[in-house]
């Protein structure tokens, strides 16, 4: 076999300090494999597995979540799983997964349904102002490959990690964090998706920062950074010309993507400093009255909440795709306090949870549920289009969607939902509904790790064991 340039999978593009990762490139694998065993040159050059976690509060309405029957869950999914249509067949649920039981915290059903979601463990119940909890499934799994990757872990959310309130007397912080370096130290979460463009590029941006560039120094800035972004782009004709015909191809299409990227949220911000103009008068409207608003990045709560979410969620794609991280949350929404205007109605969706069962309640929560798996469905299905080695990229990632409460009108826990995407590198049977399924929310992250790989001293949790039905 003829072999391309060796080409290392650190190889990135660079010009005036931005720095661009590349797509796993077929010729990557020759690179790094080629004074190893057979074997080991196997095993280095399959695709790494990335694990990735989205979050929405407050449960969903049960019976237009999960499927009526196994048999019928790829043919006639229920409302909920409408969007993920075309992409069932990479995706297992399984019912039977109860959430952490809360007592002795009975009375903080909201600052404990995130973050428990990724610990599957209580907070010490003799220090409740302080963050005291555990380490969560993904900095466990971000200690063990995170020195392999510019960033050991992506943590993204869209909404500030603000809010307060003391359930049982509880620290704030966990209302609003499902990610913990150590027991007793929260990861904040990047809410403004220029920030996470710029790390991904190796530019500065503090994670949890929500101010967008309004300054003359910032817009030079912005200016500059797609310069430089041009530059780089430009550094990569000289690259195209030692790849083979597949690489050039897989490498056009991901300079494309980072250029959509770029233009989504130049769009964004442009609308945003539009608005603001208009608003103190230094320029006239330019809408209609029955025009919908323009969204504002600093608190996403405007009508176009899923083009704020599906910007976010192609950053997550680029940093998995570009292997600059492998390990990533995202925290769509956090409890209480959150509306969906896009929807067609202001009320927010903790109120709506308090449904009591009214219908015309019941169909907002439903609504509320559908958007949100309806932004998951579009980064899965981004990920399956991706080609990676013989597959796609999503055959290579384990991605959870999932919430911290089972139903939001009675807080109940008992049975959790989630919907898994990805195959794992081929560890994961994709294209089933289990109903049977008995375990916990540590049992499942405790298998998550292990289908990629991260090898355990522990359970994660309460885990008492691996689910071996979701395995291949």
């Amino acid at each position: 076999m003829s072999r391309s340039p060796l080409i290392s999978r650190r190889t990135c593009l660079r010009g005036l300090g931005t720095t661009l990762a590349l797509p796993l490139l077929e010729v990557m694998g020759w690179a790094d494999t080629a004074k190893k065993s057979a074997s080991a040159i196997a095993a280095a050059a399959r695709p790494p597995v990335r694990l990735g976690f989205m979050y929405m509060p407050h449960g969903v309405i049960m019976d237009q979540f999960w499927p009526a029957t196994p048999e019928s869950y790829l043919t006639t999914p229920p409302p909920a799983l409408e969007s993920l249509r075309g992409v069932l067949d990479q995706c297992l649920l399984m019912k039977g997964i109860g959430g952490i039981p809360i007592a002795p915290f009975n009375g903080a059903p909201h600052a404990l349904e995130l973050s428990t979601w990724l610990t599957a463990q209580l907070p010490d119940s003799r220090q409740r102002n302080r963050i005291n909890i555990a380490i969560s499934a993904d900095q466990i799994a971000a200690n063990y490959v995170g020195a392999l990757t510019a960033l050991p872990s992506l943590e993204l959310a869209t909404m500030p990690q603000t809010h307060k309130e003391n359930q049982e007397g509880l620290n704030e912080g966990y209302y609003s964090h499902c990610s913990f370096r150590s027991a007793t130290q929260a990861v904040p979460a990047e809410i403004n998706p220029r920030n996470v463009l710029n790390r991904l590029f190796n530019q500065s941006g503090t994670p949890g920062s929500s101010n967008s560039p309004t300054s003359a120094a910032a817009a030079q800035a912005q200016a500059l950074d797609r310069s430089m972004l041009d530059l780089v782009i430009t550094g990569a004709k000289d690259l195209r010309k030692q790849l083979p015909q597949d690489d050039q191809q897989k490498l056009d299409e991901y300079l494309d993507s980072v250029r959509a990227v770029e233009r989504r949220i130049a769009a964004i911000e442009f609308r945003q400093k539009e608005a603001a103009l208009e608003k103190s008068g230094l320029a006239p409207s330019r809408h209609r009255a029955t025009d919908t608003p323009p969204i504002e990045i600093k608190i996403p709560i405007g009508d176009k909440r899923s083009e704020y979410m599906q910007v976010m969620c192609d950053l997550n794609v680029l940093a998995f795709q570009t292997d600059t991280t492998r390990v990533s949350t995202y925290i769509g929404s956090t409890p209480n306090g959150v509306s969906y205007p896009e929807l067609g109605f202001k009320d927010e969706h903790h109120s709506q949870t308090h449904h009591n069962n009214r219908p015309e309640m019941v169909s907002k929560v439903a609504a509320i549920t559908a958007f949100n798996i309806a932004q998951f469905a579009y980064m899965i299905k981004r990920m399956h289009s991706i080609r990676e080695a013989d597959g796609t990229l999503l055959d290579n990632c384990l991605m959870l969607w999932g919430s911290g409460l089972e139903d939001g009108n009675k807080h109940s826990r008992e049975n959790l939902p989630f919907i898994l995407a990805g195959k794992a590198g081929g560890t994961i049977k994709t294209g089933r509904f289990l109903n049977t399924t008995k375990g916990n929310q540590g049992d499942l992250l405790t298998t998550m790790l292990s289908c990629a790989g991260v090898p355990l001293d522990r359970p994660i949790g309460i885990a008492t064991k691996q689910i071996s039905e979701m395995k291949a």
